[in-house]
């Protein structure tokens, strides 16, 4: 089992940028991949950013890209979101996930056996 625990979510203005990390701890060794989703009020859990542990392929939705940057630090065991130029349909809660799948790029909610209880990001305009 994996533990994951986000921090760095908040309110800021449109425009503006934010960091997220996710501490992942417990049974890391088996984590091919982690990602991020999200579930603004009312909708599905989206896909964000996903990154491979060992050699840090990334892969991104349309809606973030160019946008948002995702990156690990193998020795923190960390994961990272960095989300600049936010706008207020990037509100949502942010998850943090991990999966042992050894896809190319895992994309949805249901290949993911790890979650972490999620952070609010909220954009105001």
């Amino acid at each position: 089992q994996v533990q994951l625990v986000e921090s760095g979510g908040g309110l800021v203005q449109a425009g503006d940028s934010l960091r997220l990390s996710c501490a992942a701890s417990g049974r890391t060794a088996s984590t091919y991949a982690m990602g991020w989703f999200r579930r603004a009020p009312g909708k599905e859990r989206d896909f964000v950013a996903t990154i491979t542990w060992s050699r840090g392929s990334t892969y991104y939705a349309d809606s973030v890209k160019d946008r948002f940057t995702i990156s690990r630090d193998i020795a923190k065991n960390t994961v990272y979101l960095q989300m600049n130029s936010l706008k207020p349909e990037d509100t949502a809660v942010y998850y943090c996930a991990a999966t042992t799948f050894r896809d190319l790029f895992s994309t949805t909610p249901t290949s993911y056996q790890n979650w972490g209880q999620g952070t609010q990001v909220t954009v105001s305009s």
